[in-house]
C-alpha cells in the first residue's frame, strides 16, 4: 500500500513513507486508540490541576495555569513538577489516572483492524502502564499489543523528547526505519519521523474539545506528519487489505 493509496477520511502529505517495510506498529494510548470525544483526558486533566492545587496551597485557576505551562514545557505536567518540585510520581501517577472509564465500549473493528496487521504491535504512553492496561481492557484490546511502555519504563523521560523515544527503541528493540507511530499529537511525531518512522497523526472528526488546548491541534501540515486520519480502525483496515 502506497502512501497516495488512502481513501478519505485519510489524507497523506506528499512524498510521504508507506507502510512497505513497516514491521512495528507503535501506538499512543490517550485519544488515539480510543476517539477523543470520550474525554477521559479532561477527567486527567481536573485532577492534575487538583493534585497541583493541594500540592502548592494555589487556585484551581493558578494550578491549571502551571499544569499547562509544564506540560508544554517539559512535555507533561508529571516532568515539570519532579524538577521544579521534586513530586513523588508514582502518587501522581496513581492520583490522575483514577478516572471513570464507564464511557469506553468494546471496539471489535479497531481490534480486527489490529489483528490484520502483519508484525509487533506496542503501546507507547506518557501516562502508567495500568492506565494503559484498564483502558486497553475496557475497549477489548488488551491482546493485541505485545508490551506497554510507560512512562516508568520510560524512567520519566516523557515522549516528545529524544531521549525518551531513544529509550523506547532500545528497550523493545525497534528498528525506526521498520516501524510507524500513531499519535495524537502532532508534536510528539517529529523525533519519531526524523529518525526514520512512518507517522501517522490521528485527529477527531471535529476538533472542537473544550478540556484541550488550540496548541495541541497544532502541527497537522508539518513536514513530520506523514499521514493524518479521522478514522484509526478504517485506516488500519486498509493497511492490513
Amino acid at each position: 500500500m502506497t502512501a497516495q493509496d488512502l481513501p478519505l477520511p485519510h489524507s497523506s502529505a506528499p512524498g510521504a513513507r508507506g507502510f512497505e517495510q513497516v514491521e512495528t506498529w507503535v501506538f499512543d494510548l490517550d485519544n488515539t486508540l480510543y476517539p477523543a470525544q470520550h474525554d477521559l483526558w479532561g477527567q486527567i486533566d481536573a485532577r492534575m490541576r487538583d493534585y497541583i492545587a493541594g500540592l502548592l496551597g494555589i487556585s484551581r485557576d493558578e494550578a491549571f495555569a502551571r499544569q499547562k505551562d509544564y506540560y508544554r514545557r517539559y512535555g507533561t505536567s508529571l516532568r515539570g513538577l519532579m524538577i521544579e518540585h521534586g513530586i513523588d510520581a508514582h502518587a501522581f501517577l496513581d492520583h490522575v489516572h483514577e478516572v471513570d472509564l464507564s464511557t469506553l465500549e468494546p471496539s471489535p473493528r479497531l481490534a480486527a483492524a489490529l489483528e490484520g496487521l502483519p508484525g509487533t504491535k506496542l503501546v507507547y504512553t506518557n501516562g502508567s502502564e495500568r492506565h494503559a492496561l484498564n483502558v486497553l481492557g475496557k475497549l477489548g484490546l488488551d491482546t493485541h499489543f505485545s508490551a506497554i511502555h510507560d512512562i516508568v519504563a520510560a524512567e520519566f523521560h516523557p515522549k516528545p523528547t529524544e531521549e525518551a523515544y531513544l529509550r523506547f527503541l532500545r528497550a523493545h528493540g525497534v528498528e525506526p526505519t521498520r516501524a510507524a507511530m500513531f499519535e495524537d499529537l502532532a508534536r510528539n511525531l517529529e523525533v519519531p519521523h526524523r529518525l526514520g518512522m512512518t507517522t501517522i497523526l490521528v485527529v477527531p472528526p471535529t476538533e472542537q474539545i473544550e478540556s484541550r488546548e488550540s496548541w495541541e491541534f497544532e502541527g497537522r501540515e508539518a513536514a513530520f506528519v506523514d499521514h493524518v486520519t479521522e478514522d484509526l480502525a478504517g485506516f488500519l483496515e486498509t493497511l492490513g487489505g
